[in-house]
């Protein structure tokens, strides 16, 4: 899992997956996810920097090892 803040869009977008989005749905107006096929693979959290302190922006970049298991758990 990746966990990226992009300052230009204040977006929050977390990877769950490496495959591409072929389907966005929003959720309600600040938050988006993402799907290959049903498989969700992506989370999408706008207006962060009103959600959380900038301190804690500041360390939302990071990567978190994902382990395979035989099933699947963020499945549609």
């Amino acid at each position: 899992m990746k966990i990226n803040y992009d300052p230009e869009a204040d977006a929050i977008y977390i990877y769950l997956s490496n495959k591409k989005s072929t389907k966005t749905e929003e959720i309600r107006e600040d938050l988006r996810v993402d799907f290959n096929g049903k498989t969700l693979v992506g989370i999408e959290i706008l207006d962060a920097s009103k959600k959380l302190p900038q301190k804690e922006i500041d360390k939302v970049n990071l990567v978190l090892p994902v382990f395979k298991s035989h099933k699947p758990f963020l499945n549609s």
